[in-house]
């Protein structure tokens, strides 16, 4: 009946120019009966409300991230190698697991990924940033003093993704399930 209600009630809001309820851009459960509105005073004329402004849709960005999570997973078991405690085991062992880690999130990387340096330079040579640089590009640090351009050493280029090939996520592929649970038949 709340529904019914509902109905009428945006119609005739519509007819007369008046803003709709905010209640209907709740889910369902989550709605609860309105009064209707107070008519106004014959002698009183309202000016038309504006409609709410539209909202924006909510984007879940967390599906990139897993998916990307779920292929080192699958070509490095990285989430294996990172929740494992590593205390009880040599250096020797150690190596040997991180070079097939390695492997397999490299290849991830490469076949995914066009990755280049974030500033032209070699590392440890001079370089010198400029009064416009993009600190998003360039973090500083040391003994920072004055103003730009600054001279310094490059410790580390960065790194940039020039390209992201990711794989189309379709409906029935559940992006939280990084790797499916292993049950090996007898």
């Amino acid at each position: 009946m709340h529904r019914i209600y509902l109905a009428f009630l945006c119609f005739f809001r519509v007819l007369f120019g008046k803003p709709l309820p905010e209640e209907v851009a709740l889910p369902a459960p989550a709605l609860t009966p309105a009064l209707p509105p107070a008519a106004p005073a014959p002698s009183a004329v309202a000016p038309k409300a504006a409609l709410p402004a539209p909202r924006a849709p909510v984007v879940d960005t967390s599906h990139g991230a897993l998916q990307l999570l779920g292929m080192f997973q699958r070509e490095g078991r990285l989430v294996d190698f990172l929740r494992e405690s590593i205390d009880q085991h040599d250096d020797a062992s150690i190596g040997m697991a991180v070079r097939d880690i390695h492997r397999g999130l490299r290849k991830v990387l490469d076949e995914h990924f066009t990755v280049e340096p974030a500033v032209d330079g070699d590392e440890n040579d001079s370089f010198t940033v400029d009064p416009e640089f993009d600190p998003g590009r360039i973090r500083l640090v040391g003994n920072l003093v004055g103003k730009p351009p600054f001279q310094g050493i490059l410790r580390h280029h960065g790194w940039r993704a020039s390209k992201v090939h990711l794989p189309e996520i379709t409906g029935a592929i559940d992006v939280r399930i990084l790797a499916p649970a292993e049950v090996e038949l007898a």
